[in-house]
């Protein structure tokens, strides 16, 4: 499915895990014309088992190909970053500029002790993924049918382990509701079993090898994803600015850090 939002310079977004394409309003901006998707394994998008992160290349190139896109920029947030930093290490000659946002590094990231830093809950989802889809499976549907099943007081729950500071007065305002919609409307965990599959394994492009501007964007406080993996992306991906504010987590950028990636973007596209 795709999702678009305001008119503009063509920017494709990439959604978290689990997640879906459906837009934040929250996120229009003038002078970006802003266009979501639901990777493989998300609702009616058909699995691709086994896929790496950059096997989303090919879903994007679909899709700008049927809106009459070429060139566009691209950003993604919590799972989708990585995503985002695909496109902009194999698409070259259509992607401008790229952003990650709350993203996590690569699971054999050399110096980087991945798992410091995150929240239980993350640790132990990743610590299966590492076991394989018979590990990780059960307890994503676990949790994804106690989440449909309790309501936002069962995503609050969830989340519980990951929430501190400003990301848990996100789950107390209106956001909790698209949030809620977001990670449980996926029609089931393939996409999310996928994305967790593809984050241990080799992304399957170098992130030394992106030519394009590219910002890094993250929260000091962010349990979900913890900043160290921002500081290492930003020093492995060349000329990449990155910008980490202390006041943020992780949710608190689905609110508050779109608006500025925009104006980021529309300065470096040419």
């Amino acid at each position: 499915m795709i999702e678009q939002l305001g008119e503009g310079f063509p920017v494709v977004c990439h959604h978290g895990s689990p997640s879906t394409a459906r837009l934040y309003a929250r996120w229009r901006t003038d002078g970006v014309r802003l266009i979501g998707f639901d990777r493989s394994g998300y609702r009616d998008a058909p699995r691709r088992r086994g896929r790496s992160v950059a096997d989303v290349v090919d879903e994007v190139v679909a899709v700008v190909d049927s809106l009459g896109i070429e060139r566009f920029a691209t950003w993604g947030i919590s799972g989708g970053g990585p995503h985002a930093l695909a496109c902009a290490a194999l698409l070259p000659d259509r992607v401008v500029a790229a952003a990650a946002i709350g993203s996590p590094a690569p699971f054999d990231a050399e110096g980087l002790d991945w798992y410091a830093g995150f929240g239980a809950g993350n640790v132990i989802e990743f610590g299966a993924a590492e076991r394989g889809e018979v590990a990780v499976r059960p307890m994503l549907e676990q949790e994804h049918a106690a989440r449909a099943a309790g309501g936002v007081a069962a995503l609050r729950d969830g989340l519980s382990t990951l929430l501190g500071g400003d990301d848990a007065e996100m789950l107390d305002g209106p956001f909790v509701e698209y949030l809620y919609e977001l990670m449980t409307a996926t029609d089931g965990v393939d996409g999310w079993v996928d994305d967790d599959l593809a984050f241990v394994r080799p992304w399957g492009f170098e992130l030394g090898s992106i030519q394009v501007p590219v910002l890094i964007r993250h929260g000091e406080q962010d349990r979900f994803v913890p900043p160290a993996h921002a500081r290492w992306l930003a020093e492995h991906t060349p000329g990449a600015e990155v910008e980490i504010t202390a006041g943020d987590g992780h949710l608190t950028l689905y609110e508050n850090g779109i608006a500025g990636v925009h104006s980021w973007m529309l300065r470096n596209v040419h």
